[in-house]
């Protein structure tokens, strides 16, 4: 099995040359990671084949509009949304001199002490983070507003949650963007998602279900406020990106690696005799039981999103990207120069990529 796809060459945007030198200034500013690699793992590669496309795709579907292109990028526990955002931002920037900014779904957590709130008055498992109805919709609206404005006099404040510590930061310690953006990244497990219906609702489909909600009242809630306020937010988006994970056994593991590496991350400041208690780490049983909370939605994202997103990255068990749909393509215009004649490289270097 191929270990990694190929973007669609009825897509491929810009010249080949221009994609060629796109590709070199993203491994440059990538040179000190691929050095402490040590080993030849196909990145370089995956640039040409895959991100710098990508990259080139989502700089003309730029062209295409007025104002900041607002891009989501959807995807399960552990499927690489920051690493894809990070890999959109070099592209974008440093080949293509646009400014980017992004933030996450997670930094739109509500307080743990609004989620207690929510757990006395509504229902005991939105104490829980991730699920619809657990972040403050209306700030990351107010946040994607404020940044398509870019009003070089008001900076922008992006809140920042620590999962460590189960909460949000400070404000002293919230990020700022100032001035105009072109493009504007947005990330999270259920973006896009779209609500389920009633009669969906009904059976569960866990242990956490069965147990403690038996009565449907937490699902409906999320789903409830997945039907509204969260749609209002999703509509902000102008171009979806999913990627899709294979399983949602791959979701369990990649999300325990996650944990793996916060655990870590406690270890390095314990070693350095800075207090611990404050951190929050999860054993297997208990990411069991969290993921669980988000079981319902992932699977039904699984079964309806790959059609409908814009572009999907499906994902195989080795967490590579194994196939390319882009179901929302770009028009032709004198914008998309396509050279497919000089396009044999492309082929070339998915060959010299070893199968697993």
């Amino acid at each position: 099995m191929r270990v990694i796809s190929q973007w669609p060459k009825e897509q491929l945007c810009l010249s080949a040359e221009r994609r060629s030198e796109a590709v070199k200034v993203v491994e440059k500013a990538f040179a000190s990671a691929l050095a402490s690699l040590k080993v030849d793992i196909g990145l370089v590669e995956m640039f040409e084949s895959i991100y710098v496309p990508l990259g080139t795709w989502l700089y003309c579907r730029k062209q295409q509009q007025v104002g900041p292109l607002v891009i989501g990028i959807n995807g399960a526990q552990g499927a690489g949304k920051s690493t894809l955002f990070n890999l959109i931002e070099v592209i974008l920037s440093e080949a293509f001199d646009l400014k980017v900014v992004g933030f996450s779904l997670d930094d739109l957590y509500k307080t743990r002490e609004e989620r207690e709130r929510l757990a006395q008055e509504i229902h005991p498992l939105l104490l829980t983070r991730g699920v619809p109805g657990t972040h403050d919709v209306q700030l990351g609206i107010d946040i994607i507003r404020s940044l398509k404005n870019g009003d070089p006099k008001q900076p922008t404040k992006i809140p920042v949650f620590d999962k460590s510590i189960d909460d949000r930061c400070p404000s002293a310690v919230w990020q700022e963007w100032l001035g105009p953006a072109d493009i504007i990244v947005f990330e999270g497990w259920c973006v896009g998602a779209l609500p389920q219906d009633e009669a969906a609702l009904v059976a569960t489909i866990n242990a956490l279900e069965s147990n403690e909600d038996p009565h449907g009242d937490w699902r409906r809630y999320v789903n409830d406020q997945l039907a509204g306020p969260y749609q209002a937010l999703f509509d902000l988006i102008d171009t979806l990106i999913m990627l899709k994970v294979p399983s949602m056994e791959a979701v369990f593991e990649w999300r325990s690696l996650q944990e793996k590496k916060l655990a870590e991350r406690v270890k390095y400041i314990f070693d350095t005799q800075q207090p611990t208690d404050h951190l929050r780490i999860m054993d297997e049983q208990e990411i069991q039981r969290f993921i669980q909370h988000y079981e319902r939605l992932t699977r039904q994202m699984l079964i309806e999103m790959p059609e409908r997103a814009d572009v999907t990255l499906k994902l195989n068990e080795n967490h590579k990207i194994s196939e390319i749909e882009i179901n929302r393509p770009l028009e032709r215009t004198e914008s998309i120069l396509l050279d497919t004649a000089a396009d044999t490289s492309m082929d070339e270097a998915i060959n010299r990529i070893e199968t697993v």
